[in-house]
């Protein structure tokens, strides 16, 4: 494998009109470029996982009955396998050949009644174990991990993990808009135009209070619904993980730095547009590719967007189809 080479930020080219990295950010979840139920779905079924720690996690796997590999799907941080980014890519690689399993984080999708504890970002096991299990989906064919915000974050932890805990069929790892640093990230979050701090508050209340009804004797978070930004909310739900010391313990515990990176043993590529408005573009300053990671550092594209209109495209699906391809591929 060729060494990294430094990033171009020309390779993705919005056009004028959905230039704008907001514009960007809020395409990339808008169900208005998705066709109402795609084959994809259609054809899916869900499925259980179980892992060795007692948990379940509900994934909806769509076996492509010539299939060239599984595709496995990670969406981020209060989204879930029907997220608009999670079905644009699935359908897309499910027409390339390929079965795709999306799965669900803990206490995402519909869930939240699987397991009584909640979820938090630090969860590697559980979701390294049913990633496990969905790799051995297409037999002895090879499996992929694509993966969006946190679900990219989660994505690399998987591939850093990998090299000393093989997952046999893993290939190689897609990571788009992934946080490195968590603890930045939230205040980014709180610190950028309303509209985001705003969406991810209502969902993530949302979500606790599907927790708090179907676990009543369990929760009672009366006095986090108050909470008026991410990083207090995170602050006031630490007295229910009593595992954690502080919230920057529990942040520290998905931090991912230079170092992270030196022992991957497969393809890791990170999607990152400088212009992100919920990532710092300091927590990529230092990080370098080396034999195994390739950072595609791009001006724009927002978080999770780089789309196109004419014609549609999402510009990682096609950078990835080139290199699984075998084409020349691009190179950052």
């Amino acid at each position: 494998m060729n060494q990294a080479h430094h990033s171009q930020t020309d390779l993705f080219q919005p056009g004028v009109f959905i230039g704008n990295r907001h514009v960007q950010s809020v395409l990339a979840s808008s169900h208005l470029l998705i066709p109402p139920r795609p084959a994809l779905e259609k054809k899916a079924l869900p499925c259980v996982l179980q892992t060795s720690e007692g948990s379940k996690l509900l994934a909806f796997v769509t076996r492509h009955p010539n299939s060239r590999g599984t595709f496995i799907l990670l969406h981020g941080w209060e989204g879930s396998s029907s997220s608009a980014y999670i079905i644009a890519a699935g359908g897309y690689f499910y027409r390339m050949g390929f079965s795709v399993a999306r799965l669900n984080l803990r206490d995402h999708g519909a869930s939240h009644h699987l397991n009584q504890g909640l979820f938090h970002g630090a969860l590697i096991q559980e979701t390294f174990e049913a990633v496990r299990q969905l790799s051995g989906l297409s037999g002895a064919g090879p499996a992929y991990i694509l993966g969006f915000s946190l679900g990219a974050n989660f994505a690399l932890r998987i591939a850093i993990r990998h090299a000393r805990d093989p997952i046999p069929n893993l290939k190689e790892v897609f990571a788009v808009s992934p946080p490195l640093d968590p603890y930045k990230t939230t205040l980014a979050i709180d610190a950028a135009p309303a509209i985001y701090r705003k969406y991810f508050l209502r969902k993530w209340k949302r979500s606790l209070q599907k927790k708090e009804k179907l676990f009543p004797h369990l929760y009672r978070f009366s006095a986090l619904y108050q909470s008026n930004t991410c990083m207090d909310l995170t602050e006031k739900i630490m007295a229910y993980y009593p595992e954690f010391q502080s919230y920057r313990d529990y942040f520290g515990l998905y931090t991912l730095g230079a170092e992270s990176f030196k022992t991957l043993s497969i393809p890791v590529s990170i999607f990152i547009a400088s212009d992100d408005p919920v990532i710092p573009a300091d927590d990529y300053s230092r990080l370098e590719g080396n034999d195994y990671l390739k950072i595609f550092r791009l001006a724009r594209g927002g978080h999770c967007g780089f789309i196109t209109l004419f014609p549609y495209t999402r510009w990682y699906n096609e950078t990835i189809a080139q290199a699984l391809n075998g084409q020349s591929r691009v190179e950052p």
